[in-house]
């Protein structure tokens, strides 16, 4: 067990699962931030980047297949946990780009092995001001060429 707990970022849209991971996580020594959707979840991450995000996939505006494929893209040594209610088994669904997967309703302890099971050193020194450099290149590379060129 470590000395130190992580850094989590806990994403869902509903207040009621939000606020108890929260306070359940906060109680058991982790440093705990929370964010009600992905946009709101990448600007957290813009604040200050977590050991681990742990996202809900099912919600409004940006959802968290979304928001972990950029999260994915932007951060690629961030530490995910995708959760959701609407897939079984403890495998990561398809199309989900996450380290691993938690069903919702699976028992608590099972989300902590996995929290605690992700090595903080895996984070690779995840860098913001490179991940907005690659953004901008995105950007730049999908610009339509001038007329004329």
């Amino acid at each position: 067990m470590r000395d130190t707990k992580a850094n989590l970022l806990i994403v869902d849209d509903e207040p009621s699962i939000r606020t108890s991971l929260c306070l359940l996580l906060e109680q058991l020594g982790y440093r705990v931030r929370a964010a009600e959707d992905g946009l709101s979840a990448l600007m957290r991450i813009e604040e200050e980047i977590p050991d681990i995000l742990l996202s809900d996939l099912q919600m409004p505006g940006m959802s968290g297949f979304e928001l972990l494929g950029a999260v994915g893209f932007r951060f690629p040594g961030l530490r995910t946990i995708a959760m959701s209610g609407g897939f079984s088994g403890g495998e990561v669904p398809s199309g989900v780009i996450a380290d691993a997967f938690f069903q919702k309703g699976s028992g608590v302890e099972k989300l902590l092995r996995m929290i605690e099971s992700a090595p903080q050193d895996e984070r690779m020194g995840v860098d913001f001001a490179t991940a907005q450099a690659a953004d901008r290149d995105l950007f730049a590379a999908c610009q339509p060429a001038p007329a004329g060129q």
